[in-house]
């Protein structure tokens, strides 16, 4: 089931095309990375998905009653302001306790709803920014550079929280992120992007395709390896994660990518 699809999407800013004829989907319970350089469009098309952007042509097609949550890049909360997590989640509208507690529980901080906002370290601040978009209980959850300014570990660790957030919701996660070892291990789907889809589907596709290889060059298939190693032995508990990057094949777009590519990606599994 389809949740959210931009059909030949172009955004705009003043007289500078930003993204230019962008087709893309997302499938229920699926995790699609967009990965890019520096002004590619990534945020932008993240922002135009929630609609907090105006398009200029092309048309966004939404599943009925979606429900989103978003975890943005940073928010900046005045230090001198004395606020609570659990006050913090129940804005701007009052939440349950139940519910305060479920989204903490899901986003793996269930102890701490009583600390400040101010105290907290940047890993707990982004799973405290996660829960807040739980409260939602979204169908799809957007993440734009979620971890940005967490150590390596710090990353790895959100992302598989991430992964069992959507186990147990089995709702969609798109995001957005520069640290390409870490997060196309984690991805069923890949969209590479520079103001346009320039190739998209199954990590090892988008990892030898030729357009991703000129943006990004040939050093990131070593360590997404490695770090595929470590990810599946640190998950021996029964999730057949091999089988989750394969279930999404036969849904994958594989725009801008030969059969040479996908021969590869073939041999390689």
């Amino acid at each position: 089931m389809t949740l959210i699809e931009a059909r030949d999407l172009t955004v705009r800013y003043g007289g500078h095309t930003v993204l230019d004829h962008v087709d893309m989907s997302i499938d229920k319970g699926e995790i699609v990375t967009i990965v890019g350089p520096n002004g590619s469009g990534k945020s932008t098309l993240l922002r135009a998905l929630i609609g907090a952007v105006p398009v200029a042509g092309g048309q966004m097609i939404r599943a009925p009653g979606l429900s989103i949550g978003y975890v943005p890049q940073k928010l900046a909360i005045d230090p001198t302001l004395p606020m609570t997590v659990a006050r913090f989640m129940s804005l701007p509208r009052r939440q349950s306790p139940a519910d305060v507690a479920a989204a903490l529980e899901q986003a793996g901080v269930p102890d701490l709803s009583t600390r400040q906002m101010t105290d907290l370290s940047g890993g707990q601040f982004q799973r405290i920014l996660l829960a807040r978009a739980l409260l939602s209980k979204p169908d799809l959850l957007l993440l734009d550079e979620a971890t940005q300014g967490l150590d390596q570990p710090g990353s790895a660790a959100f992302y598989r929280q991430i992964e069992e957030v959507r186990r147990r919701l089995g709702c969609a996660v798109l995001m957005v992120s520069h640290e390409l070892h870490v997060v196309m291990s984690a991805s069923d789907r890949v969209i590479c992007l520079n103001g346009h889809v320039c190739c998209q589907g199954t990590p090892d596709i988008v990892a030898s395709a030729p357009e991703y290889r000129a943006l990004f060059g040939t050093g990131t298939q070593g360590a997404l390896a490695l770090y595929r190693h470590d990810h599946n032995h640190s998950h021996d508990d029964g999730c057949d994660h091999d089988h989750d990057h394969h279930s999404h094949d036969k849904r994958t777009h594989d725009t801008g990518v030969t059969p040479l590519h996908r021969a590869t990606r073939d041999k390689v599994h």
